[in-house]
């Protein structure tokens, strides 16, 4: 993703105004390195239009609408989901509102915290009920889950000796190996036999 905002920062597209007025292929190329380019570049071209239509093309009008009020219009744009409705009011607007992203999921449910069928807004309100309702704590909370996930908690090989909510988990939950076990190359027959057992 850093590299396709340097490709809009470098033609000078990180403005509203630019984005309305830049062609699609042109958004679609310089946005490629981020995956799903295409669809980006309607997303992008979708919420630019709105910004305009809604807000005059005003980020500071935008975001002076009641939170709840904002994030119904931004679910209702193409390509907008909760976690970027959310990351959007949250990180941009300062609304205080949490943002549910898979990290956040994998350390609740490791702690015991949520069920895996937990819906997004259950995880949302989990949140907003044991939390004061303030963006600055909202976003380092966030952040410090982020972290955790990156380093400690992560999907495949959880670090959990080292890991600062260690104290937390329950204890009858499982302890993840400090480093991924090492192991041998596979033979080329072994190779050959899981692609048979795969197919």
């Amino acid at each position: 993703m850093e590299r396709a905002i340097a490709n809009l920062r470098r033609a000078r597209l990180l403005s509203p105004a630019a984005m309305l007025r830049a062609s699609s292929p042109k958004l679609s190329a310089l946005l490629r390195p981020s995956g799903y380019f295409r669809q980006k570049t309607k997303t992008l071209k979708s919420f630019v239009r709105f910004l305009y239509r809604e807000h005059c093309g005003s980020l500071s009008k935008l975001f002076a609408t009641p939170t709840s009020v904002l994030r119904d219009q931004l679910l209702s744009l193409r390509g907008i989901g909760p976690e970027t409705a959310d990351s959007i009011l949250l990180y941009a607007g300062k609304h205080p509102v949490f943002v549910i992203d898979a990290y956040t999921r994998r350390i609740l449910e490791r702690h015991g915290l949520a069920q895996p069928k937990a819906s997004y807004e259950e995880l949302r309100q989990l949140f907003h009920s044991a939390l004061p309702l303030d963006h600055r704590l909202f976003n380092e909370f966030h952040a410090l889950i982020v972290h955790t996930g990156k380093h400690f908690c992560r999907k495949q090989t959880a670090i959990c000796s080292t890991c600062p909510l260690r104290q937390f988990l329950p204890s009858d939950a499982p302890l993840f190996p400090t480093a991924p076990e090492k192991r041998s190359a596979p033979s080329p027959a072994a190779g050959r036999q899981s692609l048979v057992l795969s197919s």
